[in-house]
């Protein structure tokens, strides 16, 4: 074989192993949404628009949920990949034998709120003494206004909880409660707003509620264990979408717009609330996405007092901090 037809040969087998390396690398990977297309959310469609995931070789379906409750059983299951989860549920999950691992933060700090109506007066827990507290009924949100409660002198039982399932800014606005729970500020206090309706805000954690995580990526545990690398070549890209987004909001909500056509996005809301979520994409001195474990321990104790978790669970359990860097 002379010297040319033998570097034709080894040119040719560097081609044919480097793409089957790339065909091996390359996956599709479905995400699922924690509820319809909204501020949340712009970080994952800028990873798409802008190349992320592609430099990544992952090739990537973003999907709201059919049914918001049974997200994590599709991430188990393995019928989605990844998805955007809430932290306290995720624990409570976790508790219920489901199988599924945060793996980077998202939203930094509590977007949970208790909200009253500006012209009320109302600006602290202790105030609701006496009051009508409306709520979706959910333990969880229960016990962060009891704890509200008694971190200003006040009592779960000295308020009347009116049980309003998901219409909750509904019946503030219609006067039924003076205050509710379970409400994001940087979505329905806007939405009031633009209503007619100024809200006052008083944050969990300013009351004694841990400053949790709102909103975390999950995936499964099997995906950590026997895909590591897929799950940090996804988180690579996600956090830069994150980041990409952090520094243009407006740009990211235009990006989630023409990505999402035949959507019903509420535009106006959503570039008001995300200049507000922004610069909680990230925590002091901490690159977007990472964890403090300190945070999580501070949260799986509080929700072992309030009897929301077993005294056996471990929250190192619940999270993997190392494919954030």
């Amino acid at each position: 074989m002379n010297k040319l037809v033998l570097l034709l040969a080894i040119i040719t087998a560097v081609v044919i192993v480097a793409c089957s390396g790339d065909s091996q690398e390359s996956n599709d990977v479905v995400v699922t949404l924690d509820w319809f297309q909204n501020a949340n959310h712009v970080g994952v469609y800028e990873a798409v628009s802008k190349g992320y995931f592609g430099e990544e070789n992952l090739n990537v379906t973003i999907q709201p949920p059919a049914d918001p409750a049974a997200i994590l059983g599709l991430v188990a299951n393995g019928e989605s990949d990844f998805a955007f989860y809430y932290q306290p549920d995720l624990l409570q999950a976790r508790q219920e034998g489901v199988p599924v691992v945060a793996v980077a933060g998202i939203v930094q700090r509590p977007l949970n709120s208790i909200m009253t109506l500006k012209s009320s007066g109302i600006e602290t827990p202790g105030q609701l003494a006496g009051k009508k507290v409306g709520t979706p009924g959910l333990p969880w949100n229960d016990a962060m206004l009891e704890t509200m409660l008694e971190a200003d002198g006040a009592s779960i039982d000295d308020v009347e909880i009116v049980d309003l399932g998901w219409n909750v800014s509904p019946g503030l606005m219609a006067g039924e409660v003076d205050a509710i729970i379970g409400v994001y500020w940087t979505y329905e206090s806007i939405i009031m707003g633009n209503q007619g309706f100024e809200t006052n805000v008083i944050y969990p954690h300013e009351w004694q509620v841990p400053n949790y995580y709102e909103l975390v990526l999950v995936t499964s545990e099997n995906n950590v264990r026997d895909n590591p690398d897929l799950v940090e070549r996804f988180v690579n890209a996600f956090n830069k979408g994150y980041e990409q987004a952090a520094k243009d909001p407006q740009g990211s909500v235009d990006t989630m717009l023409a990505l999402n056509p035949d959507a019903e996005i509420d535009e106006p809301t959503d570039r008001e609330g995300v200049e507000l979520l922004a610069p909680l994409w990230k925590s002091e001195g901490a690159p977007v996405g990472s964890f403090d474990g300190q945070r999580w321990e501070s949260l799986v104790t509080w929700m072992k007092s309030q009897k929301l978790l077993d005294e056996s669970f471990v929250a190192d359990d619940a999270y993997d901090s190392s494919f954030s860097k």
